[in-house]
């Protein structure tokens, strides 16, 4: 997986603005041109201390790892966190990741 590092690689997504939101996440996507997805995760302090705040973005890469294969390649895709993203199981957030690349419509025809 392809991590998004800088803050001119957020920001080059964000100004894209093609996002959609739930009660967890918001997710940001753009084509980036490359044959690979590269994936940033944003948190703000107003949701926790770092612990949380660690625990919310290592779930939320775990969940893209093991699903990496249901998505379409070529994209820059930003996960930010909502405030209810503290209390989120990995379940829900497995769910909320799916449901809202479903709603982009960048999963694969042959995913789960």
């Amino acid at each position: 997986m392809e991590r998004l590092r800088t803050n001119a690689q957020f920001s080059e997504v964000y100004r894209t603005h093609r996002s959609f939101a739930d009660e967890y996440l918001v997710m940001y996507i753009r084509n980036n041109g490359e044959s690979f997805n590269r994936v940033g995760v944003s948190i703000s302090k107003k949701i926790g201390n770092s612990v949380v705040r660690h625990r919310i973005k290592r779930l939320v890469k775990e969940a893209y790892r093991r699903s990496e294969n249901m998505f379409n390649s070529g994209l820059d895709i930003v996960f930010v966190a909502k405030k209810n993203a503290a209390e989120m199981t990995y379940d829900e957030t497995e769910k909320s990741l799916l449901g809202l690349a479903a709603s982009h419509r960048i999963l694969l025809k042959t995913g789960k």
